[in-house]
C-alpha cells in the first residue's frame, strides 16, 4: 500500500521522501510554522519559550557536570574545586548551571504572575495551569537536591533544616525523615540519593512540559484581552511572526544571562557554600537559595512546627485550586479594575516574605512576616472569591481584530494631534 504524500513545503526531494516515511517536517510545519496564535500576544508570551530553553542549559550542563562530580561526603566538594580549577572550561559550566537555576526561576515566576494576570488559569485551561504548578513544584525539589551537591557549608546544613521539617508530621514524619536520609542524619547515603534524584527530576520535569505542551495545544494560548479567537482574522501564524519576537527577546535574556555568568557569578550564591560541609560548625544563619526564600518565610512566620509545615506546603498547593478560587467570568486584569491593583499587591507580598526569609526572625521581620503571611492565604482564600462577586468589569471588545485595529487606527490620529499641539 502506497504511504500517504508528503504536505511538507520544500523543493528537496530528499525532505519529501523521508517526511512520506517519518512525518517530522510535517508535524515541526503543523507545531511550529503554520500553528495559528491570537494576534496580538505581547512580550510576557516570550517566558514559556525562555522556560523551555533554560530546561535544556540545565539538562545539558548537569550531564557533563555530573562527569567530573563524585557522590561521596569525603570527595564531594574537592571534585566540584578541581571542576572549577583543573577541568577545562569546568568554572564555565558550573556558572552556567548555578547561575542557571536562579535565571529558570525568574523565568518561571513571570510566567506564572503573567498567567495569574492575563487568567490564563481560567476554563479550559485549568489543567494547563495545574500542569505548571506540578512543573514548579519538581523545580523546587530538583534545585532543593542540587543545592546539597557542592557539599558546602550551606548545603549541609539546609539539607539537615529542610529534612527535618518532615519530623513534624505526626506518625509517619519520622520514618519518613529517616527513609529521605538513608539513615539518621545526613551523611553520604543522603548525598548519594539526592545526587540520583537530581540526575533525574529533569527528565521528569520534560515529560511534565510534554504534558503541558499537549495541554497548550488542545485550546491554544491564552491572549492580553482574555477574550476567545472567533476566527482566522483574530490569529496569526506562529512563524514568522512569534519566531521573530521570541528570538529577539531570547537574544536580550542571553545577554543579562552572560553578564551574570561572567562578570557576577556569584551574586546569587551564598559565600557560605563555599566553605566544605562541616557538622560540628553551624553557619551564622541557615537559609535556602533566593527563589525560595518567600516559601521560607511563611514557615518560619507561624510559631508552631507543624502548623508552619503545613502552611508551608498549602502555600504551594493552594495555586491547583486558583481556577475556582477566582469566580469571575472575565479572564484578563485589563478589564478588571480592582483585581488589577490587588494583583500587584500580591507581587509586593511576595517580594516582602522573600525579604524576610532572607532575615533572621526577629524584631520587625518577625511582624512583617506574619502580616505577609496572612495577606498570601487571605489574598487566595477570601479577596480572591469576593472581588469575582462584586467587581464590576470594564466592557469586553468584540473581538480581537476588532481591539487590534481600533488601537492601531487611533495611533496615528493621536500622533498628528500631538503634532498640532
Amino acid at each position: 500500500m502506497a504511504g500517504t504524500p508528503s504536505t511538507v513545503r520544500t523543493n528537496s526531494r530528499l525532505i519529501k521522501w523521508i517526511d512520506t516515511r517519518l512525518p517530522l517536517f510535517t508535524f515541526v510545519q503543523d507545531a511550529a510554522i503554520d500553528y495559528p496564535e491570537p494576534r496580538n500576544l505581547n512580550y510576557f508570551w516570550n517566558f514559556g519559550s525562555l522556560a523551555g530553553t533554560m530546561l535544556v542549559i540545565m539538562i545539558t550542563t548537569g550531564i557533563f557536570l555530573a562527569m567530573q562530580y563524585t557522590p561521596h561526603v569525603d570527595y564531594a566538594f574537592s571534585s566540584v574545586e578541581r571542576l572549577m580549577r583543573d577541568v577545562n572550561y569546568g568554572w564555565l559550566l558550573r556558572y552556567i548551571h548555578m547561575n542557571g537555576a536562579s535565571f529558570f526561576f525568574i523565568v518561571v515566576y513571570i510566567h506564572i504572575f503573567r498567567g495569574y494576570y492575563y487568567g490564563s488559569y481560567k476554563e479550559p485551561r485549568e489543567l494547563l495551569w495545574m500542569l505548571g504548578v506540578v512543573i514548579l513544584l519538581l523545580m523546587m525539589a530538583t534545585a532543593f537536591f542540587g543545592y546539597v551537591l557542592p557539599w558546602g557549608q550551606m548545603s549541609y546544613w539546609g539539607a539537615t533544616v529542610i529534612t527535618n521539617l518532615f519530623t513534624a508530621i505526626p506518625v509517619i514524619g519520622n520514618p519518613i525523615h529517616t527513609w529521605l536520609l538513608g539513615g539518621f542524619a545526613v551523611g553520604n547515603p543522603t548525598l548519594n540519593r539526592f545526587f540520583s534524584l537530581h540526575y533525574l527530576l529533569p527528565f521528569v520535569i520534560v515529560g511534565v512540559v510534554g504534558l503541558h505542551l499537549i495541554a497548550l495545544r488542545q485550546h491554544g494560548s491564552n491572549n492580553p484581552l482574555g477574550i476567545a479567537v472567533k476566527g482566522p482574522q483574530d490569529e496569526i501564524p506562529f512563524h514568522p511572526y512569534y519566531t521573530i519576537k521570541d528570538m529577539f527577546g531570547l537574544g536580550v535574556f542571553l545577554v543579562i544571562y552572560a553578564i551574570f555568568i561572567f562578570y557576577l557569578p556569584n551574586a546569587l550564591g551564598d559565600p557560605q557554600n563555599y566553605i566544605e560541609a562541616n557538622p560540628l560548625q553551624t553557619p551564622p544563619e541557615i537559609v535556602p537559595e533566593w527563589y525560595l526564600l518567600p516559601f521560607y518565610a511563611i514557615l518560619r512566620s507561624i510559631p508552631d512546627k507543624l502548623i508552619g509545615v503545613l502552611a508551608l506546603f498549602a502555600s504551594i498547593f493552594i495555586l491547583f485550586l486558583l481556577p475556582w478560587l477566582d469566580t469571575s467570568r472575565v479572564r484578563s486584569s485589563y478589564f478588571r479594575p480592582i483585581h488589577k491593583w490587588v494583583f500587584w499587591l500580591l507581587v509586593i507580598d511576595v517580594f516582602a516574605l522573600g525579604t524576610v526569609g532572607a532575615h533572621r526572625p526577629e524584631g520587625a521581620y518577625i511582624v512583617v512576616g506574619r502580616i505577609a503571611t496572612f495577606y498570601y492565604f487571605f489574598h487566595f482564600v477570601i479577596l480572591l472569591p469576593l472581588i469575582g462577586w462584586f467587581e464590576r468589569p470594564l466592557p469586553l471588545p468584540e473581538s480581537i481584530a476588532a481591539a487590534v485595529t481600533k488601537k492601531t487606527a487611533a495611533a496615528p490620529g493621536a500622533a498628528q494631534s500631538g503634532a498640532v499641539s
